[in-house]
């Protein structure tokens, strides 16, 4: 199962990056992250661990990283795989930021629909909150709730 949003951001991507890098912030503009830490530099192998605000914590990999461009977070928990790639390309209007997930594994088929609702819910909220920051550099308490 693949999930996919995207949106057009008036910024450069090196700036929407840097936002991304920023783990321990995560938070602030996604609805659907409550903590995450990284142990290590932003760069691929790198492990850490993510608290949504509805679940377990989940371990989490940067699987690939490439600076100015993508970044791909895997977490894996028994029987279930989520594969999230974040990749930013230059148009002429800004920078078109993608957000995908994949699920995989057997329990994909019970948390996969469930987590599906959730996601297609959430993302175009997170995208719109980095858009958010990205451009104006400031993002209120209200703006992230706003659904």
């Amino acid at each position: 199962m693949k999930i996919e949003h995207r949106i057009t951001v008036l910024a450069k991507p090196e700036a929407i990056f840097r936002i991304y890098e920023d783990v321990k912030n995560w938070h602030t503009w996604d609805p659907d992250t409550k903590q995450a830490t990284l142990d290590g530099p932003f760069r691929a192998g790198a492990s850490g661990k993510l608290v949504p605000t509805k679940g377990n914590t989940v371990p989490m990999v940067l699987t690939e990283v490439e600076v100015g461009r993508s970044f791909t977070v895997e977490s894996r928990i028994p029987m279930f795989r989520m594969v999230f790639e974040h990749t930013l390309q230059t148009n002429d209007s800004g920078t078109e930021v993608v957000h995908r997930i994949t699920f995989s594994g057997l329990l994909s088929l019970i948390l996969g629909p469930m987590l599906a609702k959730q996601l297609n819910a959430n993302l175009p909220i997170t995208l719109r909150n980095l858009k958010l920051l990205a451009e104006c550099g400031i993002l209120t308490a209200q703006e992230k709730r706003t659904k």
